[in-house]
């Protein structure tokens, strides 16, 4: 018997040996698809070579491809457990060509996997071919030495595979296993054919023609070939079982399951079991993925599976949290094939086990209340829908849970009416807003939340997406289509771009099309849930229900992502060595620096600037993983979790953590994370590894308010630029000083001392000579009306040197007035007016400084009655601003 693990290999060695490229798995949401919401098939990496679209480096490809079906049109949800080869998660081998073999080398790899690698006996198999295409079913002839009763014509779509109502399509080959006549069934296109008995295997689907219009095919220049065989359903084949959870991958894993419940998988537990190990299959691999439990879009799909698991889990008896504790059977038996299994598990099991922990409280809370309502309802009675949606709302019981506890009792839940009830608490949240004082315009954004739904951000793995474009507004009205030179806002189903929040600056860069271009110049939250791109039509024109390449500026995004992680590790330093009244107080993380405000009531000193910048830099040259994980918002402020400044919290928490609080190394791989230096509730994009960041430099420390300072830094090349500018001012101020680099600082002083002396002696020389017509001069000091008075005009001398030149000036002539007027290079004026004490009742020197100050253009000028200044514009009327003087002491 060969392991689900030996099989995989087996097909893919196989293929390797025949020019293949082995590619691995592509994540489960689709990077390259905006219609799907998952993953859904070995084809999907590889759509855009199929439409000519992408190139690759090779022209034959092998994979195994994991998948999900679990929402959507691709919804198994329902029937996993209850079947035997349904499930949510499923993997797909597959081989392709890309325009270089078709059909006669794919049915000859197919027969010869299945009959020579895989043993088969060929009489166990039989095929069915699109009812016109005599080339297949010559070639099964030929290859496999097939019957005319063994090669089945379909004339439905079931054998004629498209990708859309336009585009690559053509007929399909598909390989069936008899599993005997002990089973009921029939062959394929008979009256039977929905029994058990024939089992589709494999699907060969032959890529020849492309269609351009309803009714309008032509041939496509290279014909290509997609493949895909179910791995569950081909062990299932190989491991001489009829039920796919009979396979030696889902005995493991049930196994586990009975031992932790203490309950067998027979009789109405089967099920139980069946579900509980499909579905911690697609839940782990899609947290793995990076998408998390949430209430829309993907996140809620993963949340419907986790809770319909652990739902199950309940009913087999488990009291605590039980799929968490199945995990490290699962990472064993597929971890080896996908090591993102290994690499998150952490995160898995934590994420299992908080959301295992909350449901079971919404679950106690819930079936308590619809106990109590469904009380009075028979078998084929409906709950009503207002219940339903009561229990939804107030208790978060979602209604699909509702209809599972029901179901055992042949109840259905009114889901008309249920719709109805949330329309109406829409309808009234809009009201409510209406009459918030929110600015008018921004209703257009409510009405699209509504209609559209939430905006899935990708942008934590990725740089680049496909998207449908869902709306276009230009002015704040919803349009059709957009022109170039024209602005406008974008929204899509999903997106890469980070809206602006939490300080990190909204995202940049292009969404473009077969006939458009859009330059996204930023992006920004609105409503609930929508990430809006605002920018302008490069050219082209833009239409509602386009499909996309949404492409950030990823050496933006990097420089940001830097600067954000920094300003984590950053704080935390700040904290270590300030204290623990240290708490952000604001921030902005753009690309090209980052701010930092912060509760702190004095300026900080030099030492602590350096120790705080140094601690920091140590855990960037720790080189360790930045680990993200989704907790409960208690859980998470119980592990010491920090809050950004001015955001608004959930019950879920994205909790950001770096930096290894102690020393020894990295966990091993799957056990309990080690203690996080750095711990913060954030929603934003950080680097994968605190090395990525490069440097922290802080350029900057200053007040913002009272109690408040802020910091200024640079990361990674801003900081290392910044410290290379420095350097070379360093190198040219030591060239400048004779000295070297090292030697500035004591240099710089010593000339900074000998400037001071020089501008001492300047200016006692300025004011002996500005004195010079005082004492024994004296004859210079004139009279008028009685009064001594001199005055002079100096240069280079500021109002402190001129009131210190005033008062010697008074001190030598004993009694009078004196006047100063100081020139400046840019022929300003200050004007300087001292009167002795035993003057002053007879003229004050304010009122002498205003009359000098109108005649240099200047209005006012203050003082006291023996020292009084001024200033003036025009340095040009001294003279003028003198005579004014005089006149005004001749009329006293």
């Amino acid at each position: 018997m060969k392991s689900v693990n030996e099989i995989r290999a087996v097909f893919l060695d196989y293929f390797r040996r025949q020019g293949h490229e082995i590619v691995p798995s592509a994540p489960l949401v689709p990077r390259n698809d905006p219609s799907l919401m998952f993953t859904n098939a070995g084809m999907v990496p590889f759509k855009n070579v199929f439409t000519g679209l992408e190139k690759r480096p090779y022209r034959r490809a092998t994979s195994a491809q994991k998948c999900v079906r679990a929402g959507g049109k691709h919804n198994d949800l329902d029937n996993v457990g209850y079947t035997a080869r349904h499930h949510t998660f499923f993997e797909m081998l597959g081989n392709f060509s890309f325009g270089d073999y078709f059909k006669e080398e794919a049915i000859y790899h197919a027969w010869n996997v299945l009959t020579k690698e895989f043993e088969l006996k060929p009489e166990k198999l039989l095929v069915t071919i699109y009812h016109t295409d005599d080339e297949a079913a010559a070639f099964w002839k030929k290859i496999a030495g097939l019957p005319d009763n063994k090669i089945i014509r379909i004339a439905t779509a079931d054998n004629f595979w498209a990708m859309g109502d336009t585009g690559p399509c053509g007929p399909c080959s598909e390989i069936f296993y008899d599993h005997g006549d002990k089973i009921f069934g029939g062959p394929p296109g008979s009256a039977d054919e929905d029994g058990d008995r024939f089992i589709e295997i494999w699907n060969l689907v032959f890529m020849q023609y492309e269609q351009v219009a309803p009714g309008e095919r032509r041939d496509l220049p290279h014909p290509s070939i997609d493949t895909g065989m179910g791995l569950e359903r081909i062990a299932a084949v190989l491991q001489n079982v009829h039920d796919n959870y009979d396979i030696d991958l889902f005995r493991a894993l049930i196994h586990a399951s009975e031992q932790a419940t203490g309950v067998k998988a027979v009789g109405e537990w089967q099920a139980s079991h069946r579900v509980i190990a499909d579905h911690l299959r697609s839940s782990a691999f899609l947290i793995a993925d990076g998408v998390l439990p949430a209430n829309e879009g993907r996140g809620y799909v993963l949340r419907r599976i986790m809770r319909r698991a652990m739902r199950h889990a309940q009913l087999l008896g488990a009291k605590e949290p039980l799929l968490w504790r199945l995990l490290p059977v699962l990472v064993q038996e597929m971890g080896q094939a996908y090591p993102e299994l290994i690499r998150a598990q952490a995160l898995i099991a934590e994420t299992l086990q908080l959301e295992e922990k909350r449901f079971r409280k919404t679950l106690e809370r819930g079936l308590s209340l619809l106990d109590d309502e469904s009380a009075g309802l028979a078998a084929g009675d409906s709950l009503a829908g207002d219940i339903a949606f009561r229990l939804y709302d107030t208790y978060g019981f979602p209604p699909d849970l509702t209809q599972d506890a029901l179901r055992r009792r042949n109840i259905g839940v009114d889901m008309a009416g249920f719709d109805k009830a949330m329309a109406r608490q829409k309808a009234e949240a809009r009201r409510h807003w209406a009459g918030s004082g929110e600015a008018a315009t921004e209703a257009v954004w409510f009405g699209l939340r509504d209609k559209l739904g939430a905006v899935e951000f990708l942008g934590y793995d990725t740089d680049k997406a496909e998207a449908a474009i869902t709306a276009l507004l230009r002015n704040g009205e919803e349009v059709a289509s957009v022109k170039a030179g024209q602005a406008a806002a974008v929204l899509c189903n999903q997106t890469p771009f980070y809206a602006e929040s939490g300080g990190q600056i909204g995202d940049t860069g292009t969404i473009s099309g077969k006939n458009f271009l859009f330059k996204v110049e930023n992006t920004r939250k609105k409503a609930d849930g929508l990430i809006v791109h605002f920018g302008t039509v490069a050219k082209g024109t833009i239409k509602t229900g386009d499909t996309a390449e949404l492409a950030i500026d990823a050496p933006r995004r990097l420089a940001v992502r830097r600067n954000h992680s920094a300003t984590h590790l950053l704080h935390e330093a700040l904290r270590r060595v300030l204290g623990n009244h240290v708490a952000q107080k604001g921030a902005l993380v753009s690309d090209e620096r980052l701010r930092f405000d912060f509760s702190h009531p004095k300026p900080l000193t030099k030492q602590e600037i350096t120790e705080i910048e140094a601690l920091a830099n140590s855990f960037i040259l720790q080189n360790t993983p930045v680990q993200t994980r989704i907790m409960a918002l208690d859980e998470a402020r119980a592990l010491g979790a920090r809050a950004l400044f001015g955001e608004k919290y959930g019950d879920e928490v994205r909790v950001v953590s770096m930096g290894l609080a102690e020393a020894g190394g990295l966990p091993e791989t799957g056990s309990k994370p080690a203690p996080a230096w750095s711990i913060e509730l954030c929603g934003g994009t950080h680097v994968r590894q605190t090395g990525d960041i490069g440097l922290l430099h802080i350029i900057t420390e200053g007040a913002v308010a009272a109690g408040q300072r802020r910091i200024e830094a640079l990361t990674g090349a801003a900081a290392r630029r910044y410290l290379a500018g420095q350097d070379e001012i360093a190198q040219a101020a030591a060239a400048a000083l004779k000295t070297a680099p090292r030697n500035v600082a004591e240099r710089l002083a010593v000339v900074l001392e000998e400037r001071r002396k020089l501008e001492k002696d300047l200016q006692e020389a300025r004011k002996k000579l500005a004195l010079g017509g005082v004492g024994d001069n004296a004859e210079k000091v004139e009279m008028i009306n009685g009064l001594p008075f001199m005055a002079k005009i100096v240069a280079g001398m500021g109002s402190r040197e001129l009131k210190s030149l005033a008062d010697q000036a008074k001190s030598q002539i004993k009694s009078g007035i004196v006047v100063f007027i100081g020139l400046a290079e840019d022929k300003k004026a200050v004007l300087t007016i001292g009167v002795t004490q035993d003057k002053t009742k007879l003229v004050s020197a304010v009122d002498l400084v205003r009359i000098g100050a109108a005649a240099l253009g200047g209005t006012g000028g203050g003082g006291r009655a023996d020292m009084a200044q001024a200033g003036g514009p025009q340095g040009d009327k001294a003279e003028q601003a003198i005579a004014a003087i005089r006149r005004k002491l001749a009329s006293l």
